[in-house]
């Protein structure tokens, strides 16, 4: 996980209690607790979610308050907790995903973020009923026409600071903006008002992973109170707003809501991430127009000179090896020029080695070479290629598909661009994947389960 956050933001004295007691229900009261959560929740006609910090720490992400939280440590003068994997890399949890089903079902109507990791958008939560109170690490946004742009990199500054990216409106190009707030800077009204609606329309407002400490975010689930709506606490330490609940609950973030949609009989779906790059091939004849000279380039969708996280290198070789010598690219950008005769044909090999925290080790991308640019622009149906990647993920249980999801070609330049989307990890979700204490079961490893007893869609009857 990166610290680039925290180590970024603008130094203040008071950040709040730190280092706060952690509490754990009884086995039994938990259970009895997450069975009134459940019927509340279905019961509910307008349900809001406020997240904090404490629904990503299964994810690999320290929280801030906590006993190891990093305004403890370093409150305490201790070093900070060392990554256990890239910040890019991070994976919704169970929770994150339990959220996107219950929204697929109806009954989640919005969610509040006071996390900054991305994990809600990344897992499938529409951006329309989402509010990032304190910004997305990987988001960049157009002062001028309000663009958003969700990157698979971690953008490089907070504050609503300059990037070195623009809009890529032709009509805009404006410079963008980082997303995320520093201490100074104050909630933007375009997250804040929706969340403000949506509390006040709330039958019921749960609180997941939050101290409930920081003004004015933390007043927010209160404003369900005025219309007759409640709230409930899931976290492990004790809050301000605990006195204003109808039911706080001290355990596991995910154990509960595990608990919870296993009463509800909906099943938590997978997640699969899918990351995507651009193949970009430029041909030229040479002066004696028998050679043509032609550059390889293995590019960011987000930016020519944008970085590529997730690919650590790139080996080419060829369909003909006698006659053309492979080559093994460690540096970013990924470029290779070469020059051929130009009555021949072959394909180039290229196999895309990961980095850390990916699924797999590498997929490979076979790509047909000739002098000769097409003509057939057809148009391919993004939305079902990344469907049918999805599905294919789920069905092989495994990580390392690719496909072709756009292609676009400039004659005049004979170039052709091909967007590749790649499956770079998978994760699935079991009730039976928590231990009694909230942590991840042995069959379980880097949280990716291996079971897959569900992935058909097992019902059970509700029992309520």
């Amino acid at each position: 996980m990166s610290l680039g956050y925290a180590e970024q933001l603008s130094f203040i004295e008071d950040v709040g209690k730190v280092g706060m007691t952690e509490f754990f229900d009884p086995s039994i009261v938990l259970q009895e607790k997450i069975e009134r959560l459940a019927k509340m929740i279905q019961k509910s006609k307008h349900l809001v979610v406020f997240t904090g910090a404490g629904i990503s720490t299964s994810c690999g992400i320290p929280d801030f308050r906590g006993p190891k939280g990093i305004w403890t440590l370093q409150h305490e003068g201790k070093p900070l907790p060392e990554a256990s994997l890239p910040f890019h890399r991070a994976m919704p949890s169970m929770t994150h995903m339990a959220l996107v089903e219950l929204e697929k079902a109806g009954i989640l109507k919005f969610v509040i973020s006071q996390n900054v990791d991305g994990l809600h958008l990344r897992s499938g939560i529409p951006r329309e009923k989402l509010a990032e109170l304190h910004g997305n690490s990987f988001m960049e946004a157009c002062p001028s026409c309000g663009a958003e742009y969700l990157r698979d990199f971690e953008v490089e500054t907070i504050g609503l600071k300059e990037t070195s990216r623009r809009c890529a409106d032709v009509k805009c190009g404006t410079k963008l903006r980082d997303t995320v707030l520093d201490w100074e800077d104050t909630l933007p009204p375009k997250e804040m008002l929706p969340a403000e609606k949506h509390c006040r329309m709330a039958e019921l407002v749960l609180c997941l992973g939050t101290s409930l400490q920081i003004t004015p975010a933390c007043n927010l689930p209160l404003k369900c109170l005025r219309g007759g709506g409640k709230i409930v606490i899931v976290n492990l330490q004790k809050t301000p707003k605990d006195k204003n609940a109808s039911l706080v609950i001290h355990g596991f973030v995910d154990k509960v809501i595990v608990g919870v949609m296993d009463l509800l009989s909906i099943r938590i779906p997978p997640y699969v991430r899918i990351d995507l790059v651009q193949i970009i091939i430029t041909q030229s004849l040479s002066a004696d127009k028998k050679f043509v000279n032609w550059t390889l380039r293995v590019a960011s969708v987000h930016a020519l000179k944008a970085p590529l996280p997730f690919i650590k290198s790139i080996e080419v070789s060829f369909s003909d090896a006698q006659k053309y010598k492979a080559a093994i690219l460690h540096e970013q950008p990924f470029n290779l020029k070469r020059r051929t005769v130009t009555t021949e044909t072959f394909e180039i090999l290229l196999k895309l080695d990961f980095s850390d925290g990916c699924g797999c080790l590498c997929t490979q991308i076979n790509i047909p070479f000739g002098f000769k640019v097409l003509n057939d622009c057809f148009k391919l149906d993004k939305d079902a290629a990344m469907q049918d990647l999805r599905e294919k993920a789920i069905q092989d249980f495994g990580c390392g598909q690719n496909a072709v999801i756009e292609r676009k070609k400039i004659l005049a330049s004979k170039t052709e661009f091909t967007v590749h989307a790649i499956v770079t990890n998978i994760k699935a979700f079991e009730s039976d994947s928590l231990n009694n204490d909230g942590q991840r079961a042995k069959g379980s490893m880097n949280g990716t389960v291996t079971s897959r007893k569900r992935s058909k869609g097992r019902k059970r009857k509700s029992r309520f």
